[in-house]
């Protein structure tokens, strides 16, 4: 994207220039062909979902892959500090995994919601599910997250 950026701007400036034989012709070559053209509509529609793109990107909040902890105090010094996710859900993982029963756990973490996928080797898939919910409600107030994800646990068991 910044390359083709600093392309446009080097042949505008080359043609302010007087220079910029490319850009010229390029800009020829579209004036010429008429709106219906494949090449053209190709061009409007890759420009278009660039476009559409950058909005989105505009418009969501950064630090989508960072969840904020809470703040020590508020004030002019407060200081701010952010959790991976993908660190965040191996905690949750290891957590998991040291439920009696818990074979392999798969454990994804949003902003708003942790999904956690257990597979059962031994026990009843039910108590192990509210054995691994409880683990993970003990460790995700222990990473002190600003804002307290919900917590979705399936288990199944292995055949």
């Amino acid at each position: 994207m910044l390359a083709a950026c600093a392309a446009l701007l080097y042949g505008a400036a080359a043609v302010w220039a007087g220079a910029g034989g490319w850009f010229r012709g390029l800009t020829g070559e579209l004036t010429a062909r008429p709106l219906s053209d494949p090449w053209v509509l190709a061009g409007a529609a890759v420009a278009a979902v660039l476009g559409l793109w950058l909005l989105v990107l505009a418009l969501t909040p950064g630090l989508r892959n960072w969840l904020p902890l809470m703040a020590p105090g508020d004030g002019p010094n407060a200081t701010s500090a952010y959790l991976d996710r993908g660190g965040a859900a191996l905690l949750l993982r290891d957590a998991a995994l040291r439920v009696p029963g818990a074979g392999r756990v798969r454990v994804r973490v949003g902003r708003r919601r942790v999904r956690a996928r257990v597979d059962v080797r031994f026990r009843d898939p039910r108590e192990v599910r509210g054995e691994v919910a409880d683990v993970l409600r003990e460790q995700v107030d222990a990473l002190g997250l600003a804002r307290t994800p919900r917590i979705a646990v399936r288990a199944r068991r292995l055949a």
